[in-house]
């Protein structure tokens, strides 16, 4: 008789814990929609630069200088990020960056000219980075710390779809309309959610922590933090820095067509987001630390072979990497909101995530280009796979706080 008993009761609990979950569902995909518009606008330009590099008669440097004032843009913020939030709440930051975006995008809709375009460009990114450090930290107190992975999974969704979805947004706007609806579509698109979210959204009526002196000290002084940032430098690198290097590789050593391995590149992200909820539900299920030193094993491999494939076989080397590479992600960031208090959960994201997209956007793209020049883009990306396959070793070092407890 007693186990019989005992079985409606975990039934009970498993029910409950489902509920709890779903119940949160609703402001956490609010959230997802929030950061897929922030996101899908700063990487848009990329499938419209031929059309804007003709209408504002733009050269290739002129072109590049673009997309390096979005990041500058959105570094600047997202470091001072902490000022903001102590002052607003992270709710009211939430709210405050989506408004920015879509009057940045609005005011990037209307540029005649390269100067305009800039001025755009960078007030995209300045209103973008305050999201993710409040976006985080309102979706880790929406849920228990067994739920994280998952609700980090789905939010991780929104750059996932973004890589797929841009290029066919952009397609399917510029079939009818110019360049600039796809802007002013987006805009719109971020207005209307930053109501939403002030309406119907929940979580996030806290003040962050600023960046004061005594916290960055703490923060910086913990080992587990810099592990961190190397290994969201890594994971930044296996994804976002791979993929900007990828059609220029395949057209240049492997002699693709440039709207094929376009086409390719797109349909090859579209398993990830599937992959990304089968991460979140892996780091429930074995921790952060094991799937990281997994997925970095696995994605340097195929980094690697992406780089020294044959003609034959690197179509299916571009498809199986970002399956496996967007799984660092809902087990990185579980990690990353573990090294530290809730209190200090925004700033610390707000310390890693510039650094670690500067040397994962930035630095692992330059270094795939420089030995390109002096020798292939081949070798060069399978350098980075090598660098990737060490997050294996540091993954093991890092040490991280019991969050059931918070």
């Amino acid at each position: 008789m007693k186990p019989h008993s005992t079985s409606p009761n975990n039934h009970a609990n498993q029910s409950q814990v489902a509920e709890t979950f779903l119940s949160q569902l609703s402001p956490l995909l609010l959230l997802t929609s929030i950061f897929f518009v922030n996101f899908i606008s700063r990487i848009v330009l990329a499938p419209l630069m031929p059309r804007v590099k003709i209408d504002l008669s733009l050269n290739h440097a002129e072109a590049g200088s673009l997309f390096f004032l979005i990041s500058l843009g959105y570094f600047t913020t997202l470091l001072a990020s902490g000022f903001v939030s102590s002052r607003l709440t992270h709710r009211r930051t939430i709210i405050f960056s989506s408004i920015a975006v879509g009057l940045a995008l609005f005011i990037t809709s209307f540029s005649t000219g390269l100067w305009g375009m800039r001025l755009g460009l960078f007030a995209l990114g300045m209103a973008s980075g305050p999201y993710m450090p409040s976006g985080l930290a309102t979706l880790t107190t929406l849920f228990k710390y067994r739920h994280w992975g998952k609700a980090l999974a789905i939010h991780e969704l929104a750059p996932n779809l973004s890589f797929v979805l841009a290029p066919l947004v952009a397609e399917v706007v510029l079939y009818w309309f110019s360049w600039r609806t796809v802007f002013m579509v987006l805009g719109f698109a971020a207005l209307v959610l930053a109501v939403v979210f002030a309406r119907f959204g929940r979580g996030g009526d806290f003040h962050g922590e600023s960046f004061k002196y005594s916290s960055i000290r703490q923060i910086i002084s913990n080992p587990a933090f810099w592990i961190m940032v190397g290994l969201f430098s890594l994971g930044i690198s296996s994804t976002l820095g791979i993929y900007t290097m990828l059609p220029l590789y395949l057209v240049t050593d492997h002699g693709m067509d440039r709207n094929w391995a376009n086409t390719l590149i797109a349909l090859s992200r579209i398993a990830g987001v599937g992959m990304a909820l089968a991460g979140g539900w892996a780091t429930d299920r074995f921790g952060p630390k094991l799937i990281l030193r997994i997925v970095f094993v696995l994605t340097g491999m195929l980094t690697v072979f992406i780089g020294l494939a044959s003609p034959t076989w690197v179509a299916a080397a571009v498809f199986v990497q970002p399956i496996m590479a967007v799984c660092f992600f809902p087990a990185g960031f579980a990690a990353l909101s573990m090294v530290s208090s809730a209190g200090e959960r925004n700033l610390t994201v707000s310390l890693a995530i510039p650094m670690a997209f500067l040397i994962g956007g930035g630095a692992a793209p330059a270094l795939i280009g420089f030995i390109g020049e002096v020798h292939s883009f081949g070798w060069g990306i399978a350098m980075v796979g090598g660098l990737i396959m060490t997050g294996t070793i540091y993954s093991g070092f890092i040490k991280l706080h019991d969050q059931s407890r918070e």
